[in-house]
């Protein structure tokens, strides 16, 4: 069984996985399709298994919450194919997405997430109607 996944469940994680997780970390709970888009709010984390970049990328098209997505990889092509074609409001290279935070980017305390392009009420100008991508390049940096 992979490492992480015998950290992850020591820690009290329980994973769910595809077909292929599961043949490579038999203990892993098998997954629906509800578990991809699902946001647990708790110690649960799906994996799923694909080929290629271009399966990833449609997989975070589809299932993706619009917030925070990451890639860890060595690849430089990949790292910034990834940055550009994922829309979320922080795309991460070689860094935990528990970073995307107010008070991590310099905000102050946070007050509220949202993944909506448009956030504002009422009147607006420019201001409100800018929408923000901030793109993250890491080198392994996680957050406790």
């Amino acid at each position: 069984m992979p490492r992480i996944v015998r950290a992850l469940e020591a820690e009290g994680v329980e994973v769910r996985g595809c077909a292929e997780t599961r043949r490579l970390a038999p203990s892993v709970k098998p997954a629906d399709e509800s578990d991809w888009a699902t946001e647990y709010l708790d110690k649960i984390l799906s994996v799923k298994v694909v080929e290629s970049l271009d399966e990833a990328l449609a997989f975070i098209a589809r299932y993706g919450s619009g917030l925070a997505d990451s890639i860890i990889t060595e690849d430089y092509s990949a790292a910034r194919r990834f940055l550009v074609a994922v829309d979320s409001a922080a795309v991460f290279v070689n860094a935990s997405t528990r970073f995307t935070d107010g008070q991590e980017f310099g905000f102050g305390a946070e007050i509220g997430i949202s993944t909506n392009r448009l956030h504002a009420r009422g009147p607006m100008g420019l201001r409100e109607l800018t929408t923000y991508k901030y793109l993250v390049l890491g080198s392994g940096q996680v957050r406790a």
